[in-house]
């Protein structure tokens, strides 16, 4: 008996290990095609044809950069500290992944249906800050290190409003389950109507968060070195793009399960599915809020890349001050405004 639960444990253990390492080649897979998507984009927009040798329309071309990083030498700086240096990028790439774990992609298909996920994806986001030191002063290099300084600073500045605009969903939700963020989203309305100023901070942050354009200062260094990771190469350096391109993949998919209904459809736009089975209702109605959740994550991410298309770069005194003395000020109001209002609906209510 104890020999056939031992064999049930590691049969268990074995399917979720092959379920994950397929789910992370699926991330990856997903985060090498937004590069794709965003290569092609931005080639649209400046008049340009952008990748299209490789592969049928360039759609080989990330597959093949992946494969150029991989074969490239690997240079390892004088004097570093070698653990760490090493370890920076794996850690920025695995903390990168981690908040797939908690984001309902449908009811039905969800990793871990933890009640705090939006604490753990803020946890996750605000980990990503050691990586990141870590890989400027493990790399023995001022440049890197002022760099990694830079990137740390503004990270760090742009959590605070973005988690106050977490605030009211969660008062409107009354969960921090993001299951049920969604579901209370279908029965009130998508929380981008009664809370746009809310959205409209978590975008600008989630720029700011993500390094991305205008508000992609570390990146503007690559004008004189390369920011905190001008010392790597090879795989490490593509662990770095990966870990870029997938925490902004993770950012606006928090954004549509927080403001944008998640899977959800208006009522409206709903199909009815008549003389179906139970069996296929189901596996039809977890596609389709698959495929929903899909086209609004990508709208989402077209809209990152429309935005480092047209709007310049800010400079790093601008980025702060937009964040202490506008969004800071402004969310702080908005919260105790959103809880007065709250209390009074409740109340009333009752």
């Amino acid at each position: 008996m104890l020999l056939l639960v031992i064999k049930i444990f590691l049969l268990y253990v074995l399917i979720n290990f092959l379920l994950s390492v397929i789910a992370i080649l699926m991330i990856i897979i997903c985060i090498a095609m937004f590069t794709l998507l965003e290569r092609k984009t931005l080639a649209s927009i400046q008049r340009r044809s952008g990748p299209n040798m490789v592969g049928f329309w360039g759609l080989l071309q990330p597959f093949a950069d992946a494969l150029k990083s991989i074969t490239k030498e690997i240079n390892i700086p004088f004097g570093c500290d070698y653990y760490y240096f090493i370890f920076s990028p794996i850690l920025t790439l695995v903390l990168s992944l981690m908040p797939w774990s908690v984001i309902p992609l449908s009811s039905f298909y969800v990793f871990s249906n933890i009640n705090y996920g939006v604490l753990f994806i803020l946890l996750i986001s605000s980990l990503n800050v050691y990586g990141i030191v870590l890989a400027g002063w493990s790399s023995n290099s001022k440049y890197a290190l002022l760099g990694a300084m830079r990137s740390a600073a503004q990270m760090i500045s742009y959590e605070i409003p973005l988690s106050l605009t977490i605030v009211p969903v969660i008062m409107l939700s009354e969960s921090m389950n993001l299951t049920q963020i969604v579901l209370a989203q279908k029965h009130i309305c998508w929380f981008i109507f009664p809370l746009l100023p809310c959205f409209i901070v978590f975008i600008v942050c989630a720029f700011a968060e993500t390094n991305r354009t205008p508000f992609d200062l570390p990146e503007a260094e690559a004008e004189i070195v390369a920011g905190y990771n001008v010392e790597y190469s090879s795989i490490f350096f593509a662990m770095f793009f990966l870990a870029e391109y997938g925490n902004i993949m993770v950012i606006c998919s928090f954004g549509v399960t927080l403001f944008l209904g998640g899977w959800l459809l208006p009522d409206f736009l709903t199909p009815t599915f008549s003389n179906v089975d139970p069996l296929s209702l189901s596996i039809l109605v977890e596609l389709l809020e698959i495929l929903v959740f899909c086209i609004k994550l990508v709208f989402f991410i077209i809209f990152f890349i429309f935005v480092r298309a047209v709007l310049p770069r800010y400079r790093y005194d601008q980025l702060m001050d937009i964040n202490w003395k506008v969004f800071l000020p402004f969310m702080l109001v908005f919260v105790m405004f959103s809880s007065f209002i709250f209390v009074f609906i409740c109340s009333f209510s009752l």
